[in-house]
């Protein structure tokens, strides 16, 4: 069968700098192996799956795979199908606000002046991290333990240990050997920059590091770090992918009760249809 076909890129107004992502836009009838089966294909971070909503509350239902797994929840995977599906005729039912339901239930979005935007989940666990995992930490990125400023858990789902280092140029030079954990390391850069800070996320695989382009999910629990401990100001916007030729750009911003939107621009690279 033919089915509408997207693949986009995420955090990003410029073609091939930010996070690709295919998007099936009619996910009906297709059984999980099948779904499972094209994202190992398309070989992509992310593949996701659009179908009808079983909530009335949501505009959308979305399923979202790996090239091994199925996710509840992803950040770039989120934006990138609200722009897939708005671009193929979507209308929010409130005509406001887009509600997505995925696996980590409903997510809200919104449209802003800077792209689509998702409202942050709450962190699945914060606090200090065991001093054990901080050093192999440091081991696989191959810094000291001085050189973090801070460690904590900053887990959103993924799992993620963020580490503060003292700057954006810090973050730049690292050169990681295998990482023990999914981390996320971040470092500002001077006042007046265009952007507030550079983000890096390393992840291991069979015994050596991914780093992924742009990662929502991460920058969605980075900002409620840096934010409860006031070394960041809402909005700000963060750089991500630089190290791999990347320019990602991610918006963060706040809402009346405080809540974190994590936004950006999102582009359509391909578009057409894929037998599945």
């Amino acid at each position: 069968m033919m089915r509408a076909f997207s693949q986009v890129d995420v955090f990003t107004a410029v073609p091939y700098r930010g996070n690709p992502l295919a998007v099936v836009l009619d996910g009906e009838g297709l059984s999980t192996e099948e779904m499972q089966r094209f994202a190992a294909w398309t070989n992509l971070s992310e593949t996701t799956f659009l179908l009808p909503p079983a909530t009335p509350e949501a505009d959308y239902r979305v399923r979202i795979f790996t090239p091994v797994t199925e996710l509840p929840f992803a950040g770039h995977p989120t934006l990138g199908t609200c722009h897939a599906w708005l671009e193929a005729g979507g209308a929010p039912r409130d005509g406001g606000e887009i509600t997505q339901e995925c696996g980590a239930g409903l997510i809200r979005l919104r449209r802003t002046d800077a792209g689509l935007a998702f409202q942050a989940p709450p962190l699945l666990r914060s606090g200090p991290v065991e001093d054990e995992l901080v050093e192999r930490i440091a081991e696989g990125l191959r810094i000291s333990r001085d050189d973090m400023v801070d460690v904590e858990w900053a887990d959103n789902g993924p799992g993620w240990v963020a580490v503060l280092l003292a700057d954006a140029d810090a973050v730049l030079a690292l050169r990681p050997g295998p990482v023990p954990h999914d981390v996320g390391v971040v470092g500002p850069y001077p006042e007046g920059s265009p952007c507030a800070f550079e983000v890096r996320a390393f992840t291991p695989a069979q015994g050596t590091t991914v780093e992924d382009p742009v990662t929502g999910s991460l920058n969605a629990s980075l900002a409620q770090w840096l934010l409860r401990t006031g070394r960041a100001t809402a909005p700000y916007v963060a750089s991500q992918g630089t190290a791999l030729g990347r320019a990602g750009r991610v918006h963060v911003s706040t809402g009346e009760q405080g809540e974190v939107w994590v936004g950006g621009s999102v582009v359509t690279c391909v578009s057409g249809r894929v037998v599945l």
